[in-house]
């Protein structure tokens, strides 16, 4: 379980990013960040494993406080945090296979990565978790040749070949289109159900959430201000994270696209929205 205690976030120009964000996060449960953008969400994420420092708080994955460690013990814990990121952070000038198993890294020492000297178990495992993202095709294919659908799934692997404990996901679907992006939610929902992982993603596009995510949190000028089920967002809950705008009708400019998906039901169709640039 990953916990956040009052975790805050002040810059040296006074600015706070977070404030007093208190939230538990269990064992397999898919959690949606939505919000604004500035609203926090991506700095929340990199509160958690410390890519950003808090300010005030604490953060505990299980028994252990991360907010606690030393520079040693944190990058020991790193291990059990997978980090899938929005621009991929791949290399591309290497192969699909060699980015996947350089999420072993906090494994093994500098030398043995440098010359790929991997365990042959651990290959196995990166050859396993290609298959299961669909890409056991594209094993010696560089990075750079890649679609952004398959980058992306490349770095789903890279953060699984770890054995995280939660995966930290910031805006998996910014790059991609409609249909590439469903598949992408629906492959790490599937992959956090499989392993009984938790998972913190930060989304922009709400329909998404609402279809892929078990919890929707709304952050707003660096605060908490919803917590609650995928089906309860309504226009006021939507107004409350995004502010005064017609949640019923979409908008003429196409900011704001008003989505009805069959699979939604009905009570809430009619707010199903893909907050596609707010």
């Amino acid at each position: 379980m990953l916990t956040l205690k009052q975790l805050t976030k002040r810059y040296t120009t006074g600015d706070k990013a977070l404030t007093s964000v208190s939230l538990e996060i269990p064992a397999g449960q898919v959690a949606a960040l939505i919000g604004p953008s500035g609203a926090g969400k991506s700095t929340l994420i990199r509160c958690v494993n410390r890519l950003v420092e808090p300010t005030e708080g604490q953060v505990f994955l299980g028994d252990t406080e991360l907010t606690g460690l030393s520079s040693r013990q944190l990058r020991r814990a790193r291990r059990r945090m997978g980090m899938i990121f929005q621009e991929y952070a791949l290399i591309d000038r290497l192969t699909v296979m060699e980015n996947v198993l350089s999420g072993y890294l906090g494994y093994t020492g500098f030398w043995r990565s440098y010359f790929r000297r991997y365990p042959q178990p651990v290959v196995q495992q990166a050859f396993k978790l290609l298959q299961r993202v669909g890409l056991e095709n594209f094993i010696d294919k560089r990075a750079d040749a890649l679609s952004g659908g398959q980058r992306q799934r490349v770095g789903i692997a890279r953060a699984l070949l770890q054995s995280p404990e939660i995966l930290l996901v910031d805006e998996p679907t910014a790059s991609l289109d409609p249909k590439t992006s469903r598949q992408i939610m629906r492959l790490i929902k599937e992959l956090c159900v499989e392993r009984q992982l938790a998972a913190i993603i930060n989304i922009h596009d709400v329909q998404l959430a609402q279809l892929f995510a078990d919890r929707i949190i709304g952050l707003r000028a660096g605060q908490l201000v919803f917590d609650g089920q995928p089906e309860q967002l309504d226009a006021e809950i939507l107004t409350r994270i995004y502010g005064e705008e017609d949640w019923n009708h979409a908008s003429e400019s196409g900011d704001v696209e008003e989505v009805m998906d069959p699979s939604v039901s009905q009570n809430h169709a009619q707010v199903t929205l893909r907050a596609a640039s707010v």
